[in-house]
Order: structure tokens, then sequence, then C-alpha cells
């Protein structure tokens, strides 16, 4: 436990700065929100390629990385194995903020698309609209996301379970960078803070989607003093979760969150257009493969137009953003996992269940509107907060589902912003794995502040603007850590388990028992072919 927390620089440096725009967006919102607006533009339009190239690049590093030798390698010693069952350790990836992420856009991503196609030529509201709509749906929520994740949280996992050092962004780049304490404190510093930014935009969409819950189940209006209130009951929820520590609180909640979810996709799936929703996400799966390369790496150079930049610029800056987050606490709940097995799980198994829960929810409001004449896709454009609630109402039990999606909603909130004061004590106390609770609680209130300030200057505008400004530093670290990753991997030994050993040692004698019968009959049959020759 670092008890002088307060001395480290990360920590002061970070906080102080957090706190500064906490003050600064309380005391001139408008102008704090205008200056965000103008950074967002300038960031957006002459750095949009660069975030779209380093996720792909990213991906194809960690496919390559998964199929190599290299794939076999622990992140901890060559016999320990995992620290969490698969369902557990499920549980925890999406109580990593995925959660809250998804089931804001499930319905509204989808439905934003199908409103305004993101190709310009296809007529809004058709079935060709539809269509585009869940692809894209599918190629945002799939590996690309995930892959930035994985990077983060690859490094760290290595260094800190198998080279057994702290999980610093800092330390992980230091086959680059060396050692200069300035300038470890920069990277780390500058890693906290926009890790707040990320998970605050996170906290941000959950707090306007539960409003938007409130406001069309209960006719609460969702005001500021409203969303102010929620921020209130989710932090005295999350600390009290914190308390607990990480094998009980966050353990617990995300278990209960996967299975919360599970319920409510299988609730949509038994009430709503089976064969429909089957289909659109095989369709959508196909649609996803074939057009990733030119999804990843598309702009709008002549045309123009800023869809690209609204939606998938804005959501890998989201993501790089809160990378360091997700990657520290996915690194830290996958001890004992293999890098390949790491990798599958991370870019596989929630990007999956992501393209379910989107062609589930996002295709029963799609079937909806396309056959029987309801207006959700004009009613998310109107309020993205509505989305799912919008929906709930041309279904059965609505009243039961829009309070269960609330309550997921909540707990995914607490779940996420647990396990981020978690991650960011660590940081903050040069990668302690048992941070003091004081640490844990005073990142717990920065969150909580920036997420109100950021909500009371610019709403949703606002949360996008924070995550893509605060990103694109750190998008050039993350390509820093890919060559860093490399080298590390270059310098490690490709050791073989006992029990592996054993197993080539009887591969070995079952072969060479097979080339000895061989030999044996060959030397038969010669021997036959000799006696039965004969005399000229």
């Amino acid at each position: 436990m670092d008890k002088k927390f307060w001395k480290n620089p990360v920590f002061s440096i970070s906080a102080v700065v957090i706190f500064l725009i906490v003050v600064l967006g309380a005391v001139i919102p408008t102008k704090f929100g205008y200056a965000a607006e103008m950074l967002y533009d300038f960031t957006a339009k002459s750095f949009g390629w660069f975030y779209l190239l380093i996720v792909f690049i990213i991906v194809a590093f960690l496919v390559g990385l998964a199929i190599s030798k290299y794939g076999a390698i622990r992140l901890g010693g060559d016999e320990e194995r995992p620290d969490y069952p698969f369902f557990t350790w499920i549980g925890m990836l999406f109580s990593a903020g995925f959660g809250v992420g998804l089931v804001f856009w499930g319905v509204a991503e989808p439905m934003s698309h199908f409103f305004t196609s993101p190709i310009g030529d296809v007529v809004p509201q058709s079935e060709e609209a539809a269509r585009i709509a869940m692809g894209y749906s599918f190629f945002h929520w799939g590996i690309s996301q995930w892959a930035i994740f994985g990077i983060v949280g690859l490094v760290i996992g290595f260094l800190q379970f198998r080279k057994k050092k702290d999980g610093l962004i800092s330390t992980a780049l230091e086959p680059l960078v060396g050692s200069n304490k300035k300038v470890k404190i920069g990277i780390d510093s500058f890693s906290v803070i926009a890790t707040v930014m990320g998970i605050a935009t996170s906290l941000g969409l959950g707090i306007l989607q539960m409003g938007g819950g409130l406001e069309s189940v209960f006719n609460i209006k969702s005001t500021f003093g409203v969303q102010l209130f929620i921020i209130a009951i989710v932090f005295v929820a999350y600390m009290l979760s914190t308390s607990t520590g990480l094998n009980k609180g966050i353990r617990y909640l995300g278990n209960f969150n996967l299975a919360l979810a599970i319920a409510m996709l299988v609730f949509f799936f038994a009430v709503g257009p089976k064969v429909f929703i089957l289909e659109s996400f095989t369709l959508g799966i196909g649609d996803y493969i074939s057009h990733f390369i030119e999804y990843s790496l598309r702009l709008q150079p002549y045309q123009g137009g800023t869809w690209v930049r609204d939606w998938t610029i804005f959501y890998w800056a989201w993501t790089i953003a809160w990378s360091p987050f997700v990657g520290a606490f996915v690194a830290r709940v996958s001890k004992g996992r293999t890098i390949r097995e790491f990798i599958a799980g991370v870019m596989v198994i929630p990007p999956v269940f992501a393209c379910m829960w989107i062609a589930t929810l996002g295709g029963t409001a799609l079937y909806s509107d396309l056959n029987n004449g309801t207006k959700i896709a004009e009613a998310v454009d109107a309020d993205v907060t509505s989305a799912i609630f919008e929906t709930f109402k041309h279904m059965p039990f609505t009243g039961f589902t829009s309070a269960l999606a609330i309550l997921l909603i909540f707990t995914f909130l607490v779940t996420s912003a647990d396990s981020a004061t978690y991650i960011l004590a660590s940081m903050t106390t040069r990668g302690s794995l048992f941070p003091p609770m004081i640490v844990k609680m005073t990142w717990g209130f920065l969150m909580s502040a920036i997420a109100g300030v950021l909500l009371y200057a610019g709403g949703l505008d606002a949360l996008q603007s924070a995550s893509l400004v605060s990103a694109l530093p750190f998008t050039v670290l993350l390509l820093l850590l890919i060559f860093s990753m490399a080298k590390l991997l270059k310098k490690e030994p490709i050791t073989v388990r006992p029990t592996d050993i054993s197993r080539f040692e009887k591969i070995e004698h079952e072969v060479k028992k097979k080339i000895e019968l061989e030999e044996s009959e060959t030397s038969s049959s010669k021997r036959r072919k000799r006696r039965n020759k004969k005399p000229e």
C-alpha cells in the first residue's frame, strides 16, 4: 500500500488537472462548451485519418500475434492458471464499461443509421438502409473496439504478471523511451487524464439514458438536476462496492450484470421477430466481414460530409481515451491466460455478444418500423436517450421491462465506475494491486464531478468532445505500445511446460513405433519377394 500517495507526482498532477477542468466547467460552462466544440472540430478534421489507421494496424498486429508462436506465452508463470472461471472472466470484461455503452447504443445506433443512412445515395428508412445500419453497428461494436483494449491490456498483463513489473503505461514503453523519470511521469499523468475523460463519457451516456428512462417510464423530466441526483446515487453505490474489493463487489456485480443482460436478450428474442433477428444477425456478420477493410479505412475527402467523424472516429477516440482503464482492468482479471487465449477471449467473445445484442434489440426495433408502421427511428432522432424505452412501448410488459432496463443501466454504471476507481487508483500509486481506499474515493469523486460538468456544459456533444480531444496524444502512445510489445516478445524465450514435454515424448514414442513397424513390414516384403523370385 502506498501510504504517501500524495507525494506521487502522477497522482498530484493528474488530480489537479482534472480538478481545474471541473472548476472551469462549473464556473464558465458556456465558454467551456464552446472551447470543447472548437477542439473537437479541429481534432476530427485534422486527425481522423490517424485514428482509423492506427486502429486498423492494432487489429492486424493482434491477429498476427495470436496465430504466431508467441501465442502460447502465459500472462504469468508457465504453470500458472487463470484466477477466474470463464463465465466470471467474461462478466468482469463487461463490468469494465463495455456494457453501459452497449445498452445505450444497442437500439440507438442502428435506428440512427436507419433514419439517416451512412451511405449518401441510400434511401433513408428503406430495406437497404436497415441492412447497412445493422452492418455498420456490428462494425462499431466489433473486434476493432476490443483490439484497442486488448493491446493495452496485453502489454500491461505481460509486464505485470510475466515480468513482475508494475502495470503502468510508462513501464510498458520503457523498451522504446527509456526509464527517464520525468518522461515516465508525463506519460502516466496523461494516461490518467485521458482515462478520466473517457470514463466520464461512459458515465455521462449512462446517466443520460437513465434520465431518458425515468422520463419515458415515470414521466420525470430529465433535467440537469435529475441527472445530478442520478450521479450522486451512482457515486454512493460504487463507493460502497469499491470498499469490498475486486473479488467481491466487481466480481459479483459483473456476474449479475451479465446474467441480467442475457435475460433481457432472451426476452427480446422470445417476444420479438425470431427469424428476422436470426437472419439480420447472419447477414450483418456477412456484411461486417465483407466490408471490414472498407469501413475501417473509410473517409470522405472527396464528397465531404461529417458522418464518419460523427460516428466511427468518435467511437475509436472514445475507446482509445478509456483504453488505459479498460486495458489495465482486463489485464488484472486475465492473469494466467495465454496470449492466444487473451486475444481470442477479448477480441471475439464480447464482440459476438455485442452483435447478438444489436441484432436482437436493434433488429426488433427495425422490424417494427419496417413492418408495423411504428416511428421508433423518428423518436430516436429526436432524443437518442429514449431508444430502448421507445422500443419497449411496442412490446409486452412495457413497465416491467423498462424498469429492468433502468436497473441494468444502473448496475452497469456502478460496476464501470467501481472498476475505474480501482484502476485509476492503481495507476496513481505506482501500479499497486491494492491501492488505498482514500485514493479510490478521490478518483470516484473526480470522475463523477467531471461527468456532471460535461453534462452541464453541453450534454452529449461535450461528452463526445472530451473523448475525442483527450484521445489524440494517447493514440501516439498506442502505436508505440505495438513496437514495445514486439520488442519485449522478441527477447522472450518460448518455454515449454512439463505437461507439454510429456505429451511431446509420447508423440515421439508413437512416431518411432510407427517407423519401426513400417521398416519391419518393408523388410518382410523384400524377403518374401526374394523367396518368390523364380530363377531364370
